[in-house]
């Protein structure tokens, strides 16, 4: 009796712990973004919803691959145009796809996404939502071993991703009379690289395919750590400026009242 009370004991904290490996690398990105939004922070619950919508959004794509799956497609082994399908249209497309619509049709809206870098705030907080369900999942499948290989390289590659389509998500936001163009380019971008990364990874396994996934990956992250730092210098410029407006407002209704 006491040997089973102590199996199931460590069978408990291995799943804590293969848990807690799951879902702390999209919580520790999330804090960080979160800790640069120095101004006008969004409202907690509103993050925590799109969190949680980042995490139902792999609906979608969990149903175009098991659809692409009946129809015998697979990410590899069938040749090189096969791989670039799988990766670009049935993975990349799909998984950011059900992303952006989270992020243009839920947060895009809300009052509180009122500077530019609040898209990248909001895509975030979504692509964590999603990559941290597709971690638990893969984890529990695959054991711990793939959760820390995750947590240093998947993890950080949809956080690019996410980071990428937010930054044109809110100059869409900001700039209207190219709303569509700038929508489109943020999701253009997020699916490249997505596509780019897993292509490498599905046509063989060798040192130098894997190589070329992680160079898509860091040319991601330099992409990613510049968009980041402009739009934080873009939303500092928007401020002053909408300060400056409400104070000439101010000045011109004062004589009014004299």
């Amino acid at each position: 009796m006491v040997g089973n009370t102590q199996t199931i004991q460590r069978y408990l904290n291995m799943l804590m712990n293969a848990f807690a490996l799951a879902v702390a690398p999209g919580i520790a990105i999330m804090l960080a973004i979160y800790a640069l939004d120095q101004r006008n922070r969004e409202p907690l619950g509103l993050l925590i919803r799109c969190f949680f919508l980042g995490v139902l959004s792999v609906a979608l794509p969990l149903f175009i691959q098991t659809v692409a799956a009946i129809q015998g497609w697979r990410p590899s082994g069938s040749g090189w145009i096969n791989s670039a399908i799988y990766a670009f249209i049935i993975v990349g497309l799909s998984e950011e796809g059900g992303k952006y619509l989270v992020l243009r049709y839920f947060a895009y809206p809300k009052k509180a996404f009122d500077e530019p870098f609040d898209g990248i705030v909001y895509s975030i907080m979504i692509g964590m939502g999603f990559a941290t369900a597709e971690n638990i999942s893969y984890v529990y499948q695959y054991g711990i071993s793939t959760g820390w290989a995750r947590m240093f390289i998947s993890v950080p590659a949809h956080a690019c991703f996410a980071v990428l389509m937010g930054y044109y998500t809110g100059l869409a936001k900001f700039i209207p009379q190219h709303r569509s163009t700038l929508l489109f380019t943020g999701l253009f971008w997020a699916v490249m690289f997505h596509g780019a990364f897993d292509f490498f990874l599905f046509i063989g396994d060798s040192i130098y395919q894997v190589l070329a996934s992680l160079v898509c990956l860091f040319i991601a992250i330099r992409l990613s750590i510049r968009a980041i730092k402009q739009h934080r210098a873009t939303s500092r410029e928007w401020e002053r400026l909408r300060q400056e407006n409400e104070k000439r407002a101010e000045m011109e209704r004062e004589p009014d009242q004299d």
